[in-house]
């Protein structure tokens, strides 16, 4: 009976936090990256957390309905530029990763 109680007080917590928790809102749209004339483009369709950026890339298009954090390195760290919806930027060489949102 103990064991019950525990684990029904167990699930309730657990509930309690999810809807808590505020709900991850995806980007929707598509992030566009140039890196140079010989590759094609890089296309990420509703980009969802942290994403590395191609070692190359040299433009950023935004086409999602949230702005697009750039950041230098890759793991979405430290500074970053902001892109706005329908905006393009270019962006530091070796740039890292952008998070869309």
């Amino acid at each position: 009976m103990r064991r019950t109680t525990t684990l029904a007080a167990l699930f309730a917590t657990a509930a309690l936090l999810g809807l808590a928790a505020p709900p991850a809102q995806a980007a929707t749209g598509e992030v566009v990256v140039f890196s140079t004339e010989l590759q094609p483009l890089d296309v990420y369709r509703d980009p969802v957390g942290c994403v590395k950026l191609p070692l190359a890339a040299h433009v950023l298009d935004n086409q999602t309905d949230r702005p697009v954090q750039v950041f230098a390195d890759p793991f979405c760290l430290g500074p970053a530029l902001t892109v706005q919806p329908g905006f393009g930027s270019h962006v530091p060489p070796g740039s890292g990763s952008f998070r869309a949102g």
